[in-house]
């Protein structure tokens, strides 16, 4: 169950940073209820999660995964660069994530 509660706390992370990136445009006020919305209960759910999966653990793929999806969702809605070589390291953490979950089984 940590598990699902720490992909829930990385999603969340994702809507933080879209939050960021809403408010920077000009959308202050959806920006900053994605941003506390997002960031606090990410953050909440991340202390959960590391009740049971190790700080480093928990951590890298909470930050992993915001990493990966912060990524994706400016290449699918903000225009970002979806340049090769770009794709492949969003691969290699998703890799890097994998492989924590393998090893902390």
């Amino acid at each position: 169950m940590s598990w699902v509660i720490l992909i829930l706390a990385g999603i969340l992370e994702v809507i933080g940073v879209n939050g960021i990136q809403k408010y920077t445009k000009g959308n202050t006020v959806s920006g900053i209820i994605f941003i506390i919305f997002g960031f606090s209960i990410s953050l909440f759910l991340l202390g959960v999660a590391m009740e049971s999966i190790p700080l480093g653990v928990a951590y890298a793929v909470w930050t992993g995964m915001g990493t990966v999806g912060s990524a994706v969702v400016g290449m699918v809605f903000y225009n970002d660069s979806k340049d090769v070589k770009r794709i492949v390291f969003l691969a290699l953490i998703i890799i890097a994530v994998v492989g924590l979950r393998i090893v902390t089984i």
